[in-house]
């Protein structure tokens, strides 16, 4: 109870002779510091808001305008010519003031809305500038003039140390491609894909939603995009995720990995203390706008941050048609999960951040606690497993009021959720792949009711000191979480650190306060819910059929030196191992974004072509090495023009979504459109890039290699692949399917990625040596399903 009581500032008691107040002088003291820390975040807050709208610009610029007015004014010259003097006779206090004085505030009135203006030509300059997109467009070592003078030109508008969100007011907007563009893409995206008779139906529909609906549709998006930032995202966020009533494990969420092999600890305790403290540092540079704005690798063009908003102190709310996502301003505690218990532990003790060897002092208390959890505490997760309908009715039922709502309530306000598993992971002797395999299944769904699947994301930290996450989808996309994860990971292991015996390093404070357990009254017709909530999720997490595999042959260094885009290899590889896999080609969804427009998020570049198509067919009957390598090198071209132009917005699939969007709120039925959104994604990738690669040392430390993260298939009879190029040489792989699909077989897909890249590089290359290395036989065998 006496941590109870500190957290009280007063307390009175009514005696005969009075009121006998009693004040905690420690309590007061906790209650000023923690208001002092907000403040300061509030004046930071400001003053970022300041800098951020001025830029390119800097506040001391004013100065210097005022200052050069003012000079030029001195030798009897007017600058504004007469607009000081039309000020001066309209100010509301000259009659108090000098003549003088009153020409100085005239002055310096004029040289502010001077310089306000030179501000927003500045910003309007360099939001021209970056609508420019032919840059993309051009051959590398083969730059035309154009493009140099914009470069030059970008550079000077682009002013010096941006923060995060500098150049958020100088995105340009999405622009609104026309109807017959996107329909001639898709047309041509579906034409390897369909027979002849089929073609010539689509083709039909598609003419006549053209030259009929499409207009119509068309011309509510351009008012939107006039209107708003971005005609795609809030409808997307919405529609795409917000609004489905199917469980988000495994359908919508996604996990992110730790090192593959290295463990810097094996203290549970230890490295969740270094983790969350890497994780508030993050979050504390990203309060301050001090991480560096994101940009195109290899380039200056900045690229949209609107998403980091959101990392932290947010949670999806379930509702009965469809979900909310809640952003607090701030949260100084996380939700901890353990053995069945939930527990908030406070991370800020009189608004300082409490030290990694803190950290770990409290974690060791939550594992050390041996109380049991209150009946439909354990498995209460599984609302946020299975379908959303129940947990939104469940919710309102039994979770708004009373016991219940404050601690749900700490939970949903939370900065982020944490997993303490009791299970190892990587033991000694274990099968590296099948453990991999069982870590990604561990990390994308866990038990179906040890996570909290609507928060943000959720760390997990297993008994051995293994790591990873599970992200919520809604809020913002991978790239934005990876760069986070892969600061957290440097972070913890080459700049915190720990001591000889596997701690953190630093001292503790023994007063700290204990982690408060979250109590629960949960009564019998909630826990029949929850139990029905949980079968629904079970179900799903079975069926998950998950291999992650490094590929070590070669990687990205050796495809550049066969003239390819390493991206463009790995999607052909991709379709190969599909076309032998199951004989035949696919609509493949591969993920690019649109980050280069202000909120953008992502569009689908429709990987499976005429071009991919005609290669695959070339390869597989034996054709001539000339005829198969023109075709290859033809179709990864293909494949980079595709995905330039999905990144300069004019992409297909996000127009089409949207103008099926509008023909849903008119009422009106598209059997065109109809069509395009009954096709499948058989094989859905995507790339995770890797954007802190000077924090890691691959060369002197290869045991500390990141392996990216992975997501559930789309479709229930294909695949889910997602792949990171990790330095020059190793390529990660993370495939799921489902089991309930004969057809389908991650091990044995994984397997058929091997060869396909092996066979791509030696047919580009003249280098057999360095290609025949992954004809060899990989060990341990790969097993299939029967197998386990």
């Amino acid at each position: 109870m006496a941590e109870a009581h500190q957290a009280v500032a007063f307390q009175f008691t009514i005696t005969p002779e009075g009121i006998d107040l009693q004040l905690s002088h420690e309590a007061l003291r906790q209650v000023y510091l923690s208001g002092l820390r907000s403040w300061k975040k509030r004046v930071v807050r400001l003053k970022n808001n300041v800098i951020t709208g001025v830029y390119p610009a800097s506040p001391s610029s004013w100065l210097f305008v005022v200052i050069a007015i003012l000079a030029t004014m001195y030798t009897r010259s007017d600058p504004s010519m007469g607009l000081i003097a039309k000020i001066q006779e309209h100010l509301p206090a000259s009659g108090s003031l000098s003549v003088q004085c009153q020409t100085v505030v005239s002055a310096v009135v004029f040289s502010t809305m001077l310089w306000l203006s030179l501000i927003f030509t500045m910003k309007l300059c360099l939001k021209q500038l970056l609508s420019y997109h032919g840059w993309m467009f051009e051959q590398r070592g083969n730059v035309s003039n154009t493009t140099k003078v914009w470069m030059m030109l970008v550079r000077i508008f682009s002013g010096r140390q941006p923060l995060l969100y500098s150049y958020q007011g100088s995105l340009p907007n999405l622009p609104v491609p026309a109807v017959k563009d996107t329909i001639k893409r898709y047309l041509e995206s579906i034409r390897p894909l369909k027979s002849d008779s089929e073609f010539e139906r689509v083709n039909t529909l598609a003419k006549e939603f053209e030259v009929s609906l499409g207009n119509r549709l068309q011309w509510y998006l351009k008012l939107k995009s006039m209107w708003a930032s971005n005609y795609v995202s809030d409808w997307w966020e919405e529609y795409i995720y917000l609004r489905g009533r199917g469980p988000i494990m495994v359908n919508s969420n996604y996990y992110g990995m730790d090192f593959m092999h290295a463990i810097p600890t094996p203290i549970q305790a230890a490295r969740a203390g270094n983790i969350l403290h890497a994780v508030l540092m993050y979050r504390r540079k990203l309060n301050k706008e001090e991480i560096k704005p994101s940009r195109i690798p290899g380039t200056f063009i900045p690229l949209c941050s609107a998403q980091c908003e959101r990392i932290f102190n947010t949670t999806r709310i379930p509702g009965e048609e469809t979900d909310t996502v809640v952003h607090l301003k701030d949260s100084e505690y996380v939700a901890v999960y353990h053995r069945g218990r939930y527990f908030r532990l406070w991370l800020y003790q009189a608004g300082r951040m409490l030290s990694p060897r803190e950290i770990e002092y409290q974690i060791q208390r939550i594992l050390d606690d041996q109380s049991t959890p209150a009946p439909g505490e354990e498995k209460l997760g599984a609302f946020t497993a299975g379908d959303r309908l129940p947990w939104a009715q469940a919710r309102k039922e039994f979770f708004s009021s009373g016991v219940n709502k404050r601690s749900l309530d700490c939970i949903e306000k939370a900065a982020f959720f944490v997993t303490l598993e009791h299970e190892e992971l990587n033991k000694n002797g274990d099968d590296p792949d099948v453990t991999l395999d069982h870590y990604a299944k561990s990390l994308l769904h866990g038990k179906c009711y040890d996570r909290w699947f609507d928060k943000s994301f959720s760390v997990v930290i297993y008994k051995n000191g293994k790591n990873g996450l599970n992200a919520e989808h809604s809020w913002a996309d991978a790239p934005v979480v990876s760069r986070m994860w892969e600061y957290v990971l440097a972070t913890d292991c080459f700049h915190l650190g720990y001591n000889e015996e596997g701690h953190c390093k630093g001292d503790v404070n023994p007063s700290l306060p204990r982690p408060q357990r979250l109590t629960w009254d949960i009564p019998s017709q909630c826990q029949e819910r929850l139990a029905q909530s949980l079968s629904v999720a079970q179900v799903l997490a079975d069926d998950i059929d998950f291999h992650v595999f490094a590929f070590r042959d070669f990687g990205k260094g050796s495809i550049k030196k066969a003239k390819m885009s390493p991206d463009g290899f790995i999607q052909l590889a991709l379709q190969l191992a599909f076309y032998r896999d199951r004989g035949m080609f696919c609509l493949t969804y591969e993920a690019s974004m649109t980050r280069l427009f202000r909120e953008g998020r992502t569009e689908t570049v429709r990987s499976c072509t005429s071009e991919s198509c005609e290669f695959l067919r070339a390869f597989e009957s034996g054709e001539d090495v000339e005829v198969c390598r023109r075709f290859c090198q033809s179709a990864s071209e293909k494949h980079q023009q595709l995905y330039r132009l999905a990144m300069t917005g004019a992409g297909i699939d996000r127009h089409l979504f949207c103008l099926y969007v509008v023909s849903k709120y008119l009422g009106i039925e598209s059997p065109f459109l109809k069509e395009v959104f009954s096709e499948p994604w058989r094989l859905s990738t995507s790339q995770t890039p890797v954007q802190h690669l000077e924090m890691f040392d691959f060369v002197n430390y290869p045991e500390y290699l990141i392996c990216g993260g992975g997501f559930g298939p789309v479709a229930d009879d294909g695949y889910g692949v997602s792949y990171s190029l990790i330095g020059e040489d190793i390529i990660t792989f993370h495939v799921s399917s489902k089991h309930s699909c004969p057809q389908t077989d991650s091990h044995k897909f994984g397997k058929q990625i091997r060869k396909a890249l092996g066979d791509l590089l030696q047919l580009m290359t003249n280098n057999q040596k360095e290609a025949s290395r992954s004809e060899q036989n990989h060990s341990p065998k790969p097993q299939s399903k029967k197998e386990l």
